[in-house]
């Protein structure tokens, strides 16, 4: 807090920002200060407002031991002073008798007779007050039920009773009804008696999102699945990182734990990792880590043991360890509360936790599906371990490997050579032998010197930093191997090290930014390199000057792909060509494989699409017939995308469904199944299919994350998550992206910024597609403030601050709407988004005049002059809008917000201008809509508030026969409504 309150004004403004905080720290010290800020004042009720302020931060922060404490302090000032008390702080004095007795239930240190006594006291107070005794019984229950007495008769003492206005609230009482069938074992009644709960119709500071957690395992056990996955998602969003919620995540880890989604669970404990240390309540402790327990013998048992884990701070932790030191933890707090009710409840609740079997061995919890050998570590690596992972290929294959060294390494080199996917095998285990201490090198001279070797591995790591667009790493990998090689005397190798460097090296300056253009100029550098080291080098193998011829092909080919230039089609065909021959004359299967796939990718590229499928049955028949049997799901994929081009979608579906048949007997990273997957998300949404496009996009993107390219695994997934939004999944789409928004490196802030502001833009909009408009409001008001730094992206900052505008608008805090809508104009005036800021504008005016009716009108005209000009620019700008006209829903919005202010005839000729403007309607289903509307509203005005339901009537009659010429039966129903009411009104 910058300053204390001076005076009460500023000691109630202060306490009501403090009130708009989440709870937590932060909320809880600034109601301290303001507490003891308050004691300044002679007049005892803004203290008294301060106290319950900051009783409220303990309740909420899971700060039971500090709750009571200021509770007797508000207590004495109600026996010293109760006529300063009014009703509403006398009726929130009576309900926190309640807090209290929660808080001390949750102190292992209070005894039970205190608690006792404390229910006595409640008891004597209501009665001398006059209040009915149900929330006394309601505590005298719970009390029972905590201690793990029979709790029959004092279930029927508090159920029994009629609520008063200080009875918990109903979804509270919903779910200690709920609780007590559920300890009975009846799952179905317990499930019934939750449905209000469940299904939103009830709610309050803590429900749902308490009652969520506990039925997830019923709604396993009657076989619920899908609606326990979907209150899953959206209950644990509720309580994530919430301290006073600790027990409720535990019970989300449970679920994890027994649906075979543990890798999900690590990921959800690394989420809430800070709990372990911000959580005061024994008892919410308690239930907090029999969950993580639960989860983390479930890993264990899996033989994961040595998986990194999130836990407490000041060490790094393994499964195994945490877990030890969790159950040391958990069982002296469930012996703590047994020795004090004197009872074993605590202690048999936590066993009947950890000894409960899975209920079912998958269940798809996520669209992001991992087992614990996809689960990254706990924290950010050092730079050492992410380069040293960079390094390491990906090995999923079963591919049979020679148990003898020497064999190993011949055939190895011998995959190798064809370009045989199994090689990636090969030279994965021969990196596991060479790194042991004990390696021994073979003496062998089939085998040749370890230099040898070791110039092959880094071939291959170059190889693979390629593919991950790690264009330096793989330069300069492979310059490293041509040293190796040279020294090893293998000249040929050398040369072809070399020649390979020379393509990534090219790629690097498009890396810097400097344009198509650059990049063109350096593959035609490179190419003439590749040349100039061909014809230099002697005494090359058939398979080595193929690969060279190859490597010519290649970098031309990428010169076309950058360039869309005619004039570099032919020199690629030429070198196609060349390659092709020599292939054919020394019969390397692979090779001429690759000149007749080159050739078909160049024909797509150049345009001739007709000719690119020739080539490529030419090529499949060749494949079928002769091999080799590896390069069919690429030419099946490329076939694919050809045809995703020529608008086949039925046909490019089934080429690339049969491309990823054929790809899964072989490495996913060679046979590109990663961007199979993203080619065939495509041909199902050309097809009409998008959840089935959903599927496919987020296992490429898990694909892509597994082979190293983050990048593209962030972007693919970013595609998902949008996809996933527009189809309503807005659960799905928020855990997705609450899921890579945790990857240690993007909170480390390794990842590009704009791509992770991509993927909070997409969160922030899902929250608000999910009605979630506080977090929604604060998210979309960090990417403004963000993005305002963005100067060489103000379009975007224009976009994102526009629509920060509308959430604010939306919360009602018009001024700071205004704020950002004048932030969206002046990014608009260097970049401009022309339809998006008339919309926001638009929508700015409509909210202000709908809440504050004539109040606002100045405030909402003004928004749509801005709307106006904007209008006015894009019509000089020849811009056309691809929604609505700016001009016509300009009209209307004027009409809308002056009848929303009582300005009916003013109203009514900005209607009667957006219908002029709007034309008649004709057969398109959108603007006829639109129309309707248009008449629909100006009817209202003219029929319901002006009074004159006769030319109002006449107006809806004539539309309702041009809308039903026209077959827009669906538009007429709002105005045959309408007209019904008014002739009824008549």
């Amino acid at each position: 807090m910058p300053t204390a309150p001076r005076t009460t004004d500023e000691l109630y403004q202060a306490l009501k920002e403090n009130d708009r905080r989440p709870y937590g720290r932060t909320r809880t010290v600034t109601a301290e200060e303001l507490a003891d800020a308050a004691e300044q004042f002679a007049e005892p009720v803004p203290l008294i407002h301060a106290l319950l302020e900051l009783q409220e931060a303990y309740n909420y922060g899971s700060e039971p031991r500090k709750s009571p404490v200021v509770f007797a302090r508000l207590l004495t000032l109600f026996d010293e002073q109760p006529d300063v008390f009014d009703e509403r702080l006398r009726h929130m004095l009576f309900w926190r008798f309640k807090w209290v007795g929660h808080a001390l239930r949750q102190l292992p240190e209070i005894p039970l007779a205190s608690l006792r006594q404390w229910l006595a006291e409640m008891r004597d107070r209501y009665e001398k007050a006059g209040l009915g005794l149900q929330p006394y019984y309601g505590q005298a229950y719970q009390l029972a039920a905590h201690v793990g007495e029979d709790t029959a008769l004092a279930y029927e003492l508090w159920a029994g009773r009629t609520r008063t206005r200080l009875s918990d609230c109903e979804a509270c009482e919903i779910c200690e009804r709920a609780l007590y069938h559920l300890a009975a074992g009846d799952d179905e009644r317990a499930l019934g008696t939750w449905e209000p709960v469940l299904a939103g119709k009830e709610s309050c500071q803590e429900e749902p999102a308490r009652s969520v957690s506990y039925a997830l395992l019923p709604l396993l056990r009657t076989g619920r699945t899908d609606r326990a996955r979907e209150l899953h998602l959206a209950g644990y969003r509720g309580c994530r990182r919430n301290p006073s919620m600790s027990g409720e995540i535990g019970r989300h880890l449970e679920f994890c734990a027994l649906t075979g989604n543990e890798a999900r669970g690590l990921e959800l404990l690394a989420e809430n990792r800070s709990l372990f240390d911000d959580v005061d309540s024994p008892l919410d402790q308690l239930g907090f880590l029999t969950g993580v327990e639960v989860l983390l013998q479930r890993v264990e048992v899996l033989g994961h043991g040595e998986l990194p884990a999130a836990g407490y701070a000041g060490r790094t932790w393994t499964v195994a360890g945490l877990r030890a030191e969790v159950r040391r933890r958990a069982d002296d707090l469930a012996a703590r509360f047994d020795t004090r009710n004197g009872t074993t409840a605590h202690t048999d609740r936590r066993r009947a936790r950890l000894d409960r079997a899975p209920l079912l061995d998958a269940l798809e919890l996520t669209l992001r599906t991992r087992g614990l050998d996809d689960v990254a570590p706990a924290a950010p690596a050092a730079p050492a371990a992410r380069a040293a992972r960079a390094a390491a290929p990906a090995v999923c294959t079963a591919a049979t490997v020679p148990e003898s060294l020497p064999e190993l390494i011949t055939w190895a080199r011998a995959l190798d050579e064809q370009g045989h996917p199994d090689a990636a095998a090969c030279w994965a285990r021969l990196r596991t032998l060479v790194a042991a201490p004990d390696y021994t090198h073979p003496d062998d001279p089939a085998v040749g010197p370890l230099v040898r070797l070791r110039a092959d591995l880094l071939a291959d790591e170059a190889s693979r930093a390629g593919e991950k667009d790690e264009f330096g790493e793989a330069a300069a990998r492979y310059e490293e191997a041509a040293r190796l090689y040279d020294e090893a005397g293998a000249p040929g190798h050398a040369a072809l090290a070399r020649a390979c460097a020379l393509l990534p090296a090219a790629e690097i300056p498009a890396e810097r930014a400097d344009g198509a253009e650059a990049k063109a100029a350096a593959l035609t550098a490179a190419h003439a390199a590749l040349v100039r080291l061909h014809e230099e080098t002697p005494g090359l193998s058939p398979y080595q000057e193929a690969r060279l011829l190859r490597l010519r092909a290649t970098a031309l080919g990428l010169r076309l792909q950058t360039s869309r230039n005619e004039e570099h089609i032919a020199p690629v065909f030429a070198e196609a060509d060349l390659l092709l021959e020599f292939a054919t004359r020394h019969d390397i299967a692979g090779q001429v494989s690759g000149a007749l796939m080159l050739r078909a990718s160049t024909y797509a590229l150049s345009g001739d699409l007709p000719a690119a499928v020739t080539e490529t049955d030419a090529l499949l028949d060749r494949l079928k017939a002769h091999g080799p049997a590896w390069h069919l799901p690429r030419t099946l994929g490329l076939r694919g995308r050809i045809q995703l081009g020529l608008r086949d979608a039925q046909a490019a579906h089934a080429d690339l469904t049969e491309s990823l048949r054929l790809a899964a007997d072989r490495p996913s990273d060679s046979a590109g199944t990663a961007r199979l997957h993203g080619d065939l998300a495509q041909a199902c949404l050309h097809l009409g299919r998008p959840d089935e496009a959903l599927r496919h996009l987020t296992r490429s993107a898990e694909l892509e994350l597994r082979h190293g390219s983050r990048t593209d695994a962030f972007c693919t997934y970013s595609d998902a998550a949008r996809l996933s939004l527009d189809l309503g999944r807005v659960e799905d789409c928020i855990a997705l992206l609450d899921s890579l928004l945790a990857e240690p490196d993007v909170a480390a802030g390794e990842v590009d910024d704009r791509l992770v502001a991509q993927l909070r833009l997409t969160r922030a909009r899902a929250l608000h597609a999910g009605e979630d408009l506080k977090a929604a409001t604060a998210e979309f008001a960090a990417l403004a403030a963000e993005s305002a730094g963005w100067a060489d992206d103000p379009g975007s900052h224009a976009m994102i601050a526009a629509e920060t505008a509308v959430l604010l608008a939306e919360s009602g805090e018009f001024g700071r709407a205004r704020e950002a809508a004048d932030q969206a104009l002046a990014a608009h005036a260097r970049a401009p988004r022309y339809e998006q800021l008339s919309n926001c504008l638009r929508e700015l005016a409509r909210l202000q005049a709908q809440k504050q009716g004539s109040e606002g009108l100045a405030d909402a005209l003004a928004c749509l002059a801005d709307a106006g000009r904007i209008a006015d620019e894009a019509r000089a700008a020849g811009y056309e809008a691809r929604g609505r006209s700016l001009d016509s829903a300009l009209a209307y919005e004027h009409g809308r917000v002056n009848a929303y202010a009582r300005e009916y005839e003013t109203a009514l000729a900005a209607l009667d201008k957006a219908l002029t403007l709007l034309g008649e309607p004709g057969p398109d289903e959108d603007p006829a809509g639109e129309w309707a509307e248009c008449v629909r509203l100006a009817a209202a005005v003219e029929g319901l508030y002006l009074e004159r339901p006769a030319p109002a009537l006449a107006r809806l009659d004539t539309a309702v026969s041009r809308l039903s010429a026209l077959g827009h039966t669906e538009a007429t129903e709002p105005l045959t409504s309408l007209a019904a009411r008014l002739r009824d009104n008549g």
